[in-house]
């Protein structure tokens, strides 16, 4: 087997740091999320802090590669991850497919993002990151059977484009308004039709 084909794996404690911004070395592979949850994050001069996505099990990161083009964001383990790093070469020779259905997938939810950001109100769009979060190992169910996602408020903030005190004050509403019960480190979804409601307006 050539050093061009092998796939190493590696584990990440969450918080660890995966990937920098910067141009890629060469011969830097792609990764592949095989378990846990990473989060692609930008953070500007100030400190302030962006999701841009976050990558599932089956999904790729680190696609700057395939382009040698210069990297403006980290790649963050938010829970206890899993990651494969494939050679470009050998991704490309086997999995192509794939790796072009998660790039236009990648492509779209970038979209949705800038979307959501531009034409909703913060109340809206934490109601859809909290629904987006449900099918992620962030999450975990209680004995009511109810979506229990573990995250602090900065994370929550980071992934809507707003601070933590705004984030805060929202949570706060929700939760007063019965869609949510916010505790420490964590939110229980208690209205999910609501939160779909919310999500899908426009502003």
């Amino acid at each position: 087997m050539s050093k061009a084909s092998i796939r190493e794996r590696a584990r990440f404690s969450p918080g660890e740091v995966i990937l920098y911004p910067g141009v890629p070395a060469p011969g830097e592979p792609v990764y592949r999320v095989v378990s846990g949850l990473v989060r692609i994050q930008h953070v500007d001069e100030e400190g302030n802090a962006l999701t841009l996505r976050f990558v599932r099990p089956g999904e790729f990161f680190g696609e700057e590669a395939l382009a040698g083009l210069e990297r403006g964001h980290f790649a963050e383990a938010l829970t206890e991850s899993e990651v494969e790093a494939i050679p470009v070469e050998a991704l490309l020779q086997s999995q192509p497919r794939e790796l072009i259905a998660n790039l236009v997938a990648a492509l779209a939810q970038g979209y949705a993002q800038i979307q959501r950001l531009v034409t909703q109100r913060l109340k809206n769009r934490i109601a859809a990151a909290l629904l987006e979060l449900r099918s992620t190992a962030l999450a975990q169910t209680d004995a009511e059977g109810r979506p229990v996602i573990r995250l602090t408020h900065d994370d929550l903030a980071a992934a809507v484009g707003s601070v933590r005190e705004t984030v805060t004050k929202v949570v706060g509403e929700l939760a007063r308004e019965g869609y949510i019960k916010s505790g420490y480190g964590k939110i229980t979804l208690l209205n999910l039709q609501g939160l779909e409601d919310l999500a899908n307006r426009p502003e």
